[in-house]
């Protein structure tokens, strides 16, 4: 427990001194702000035809300005940008290591390996978690400056839960990636890996096969939150959960057995 605690207070360390969870709070702050501007256009047809483009944008949106549809972009934004910027998370906590050449020294301190994966899941999990209660809370605000009609106290806790549950199943497959992360020894592997997983889940979802393929779930879940998308079973998450135990035990082996001498 000692060891893991001392792990624990480095990496939170670590992610406190570096400027990356400045600029992933800001880059998740984009989906309230955008949609909030969507919602904007939704309400005011004559400015939405003055701006063109965009309002060729806001048409692409389904449902009308008001807090249910509000909430249901926060969820599908935090599905699907989720899964790039809980990738960046996820390739920065265990990929620098190798990218900073101090995996070698980091592996050599009397700690065990598995203390050491255990605090970055920890500090992914925390991370993530945080920039998911930015989103909504920033949500919150945003639609109450807009005055969205439809607002309950409900509603709101029901577009909570959610978007936690959204974010929380797209943060249980960050395991595969940190385990591409590190075998992979750097940021590029697990970041193209992402965006590979980001077109099959589109692809994989527009041909039904989404409850099938684990990230297209999260938005999936998304969708019947706000009664919208396809039906999932028992099933598609059982298929999240075992891909998340896979790459989890993935990386802890790794990162017991690889060879760390280069």
């Amino acid at each position: 427990m000692k060891n893991f605690s001392g792990s624990l207070r480095t990496e939170f360390l670590k992610a406190r001194r570096s400027r990356i969870p400045l600029f992933t709070a800001l880059g998740f702050s984009l989906a309230p702000i955008m949609g909030g501007f969507f919602m904007i256009i939704l309400k005011d047809p004559e400015f939405a035809r003055n701006v063109g483009l965009l309002r060729t944008k806001a048409e692409m949106l389904s449902g009308t300005a008001d807090w249910p549809t509000y909430f249901g972009l926060l969820s599908q934004a935090t599905a699907v940008g989720g899964i790039l910027l809980f990738a960046l998370i996820v390739s920065w906590v265990f990929g620098r290591e190798f990218a900073d050449r101090t995996a070698k020294d980091f592996l050599a301190l009397p700690t065990p390996r598995s203390s050491i994966i255990a605090a970055k899941c920890v500090v992914v999990g925390v991370w993530c978690g945080g920039l998911a209660a930015i989103v909504y809370l920033l949500g919150l605000m945003i639609g109450m400056v807009i005055v969205l009609p439809q607002w309950s106290g409900e509603l709101a806790v029901h577009g909570a839960i959610t978007l936690a549950i959204t974010a929380l199943l797209t943060v249980f497959l960050t395991t595969p990636i940190a385990f591409v992360a590190s075998a992979g020894r750097g940021y590029l592997p697990p970041m193209g890996f992402a965006i590979l997983v980001l077109v099959l889940a589109q692809v994989l979802g527009a041909a039904g096969w989404g409850p099938l393929f684990p990230w297209s779930i999260p938005a999936l879940y998304a969708g019947l939150g706000q009664n919208q998308g396809v039906d999932l079973d028992a099933l598609s998450y059982t298929i999240v959960g075992l891909t998340s135990l896979a790459g989890l035990i993935a990386t802890f082996l790794w990162w017991h057995y690889a060879d760390h001498t280069e």
